[in-house]
């Protein structure tokens, strides 16, 4: 009789470290670690979320970056063409001058 007590008692105890099938059934180790699953899946959407966002606003910021920069190309184009212009017609205003100079002194002569 007592062994069929023994063999009784574990049999339950086997019984019992069965896996259950059903979530509700399942124990608190098993129902802590679908709930630290869940958690990390969630975070890891989050992250992927966050990530995008980041790269959205990256781009945006490059993209106006970007055509600060070609304005400011365009500004300073401008300004080196006016510049050169400038320094052109001063050019030429003193090859003019030397231009009569030298024929004021050939009309001296």
């Amino acid at each position: 009789m007592r062994y069929i007590a023994v063999m009784v008692a574990a049999l339950a105890l086997l019984g019992a470290c069965q896996k259950k099938d059903d979530p509700s059934e399942a124990g608190p180790a098993e129902r802590a670690g679908r709930k630290i699953d869940q958690a990390t899946e969630q975070a890891g959407q989050k992250l992927d979320s966050a990530t995008q966002q980041a790269s959205q606003q990256l781009s945006e910021a490059a993209r106006e970056t970007s055509q600060k920069l070609d304005q400011a190309s365009d500004k300073a184009s401008e300004k080196l063409n006016e510049a050169t212009k400038e320094a052109g017609r001063k050019l030429e205003q003193a090859g003019e001058k030397m231009q009569s100079a030298a024929e004021a002194r050939e009309a001296k002569k």
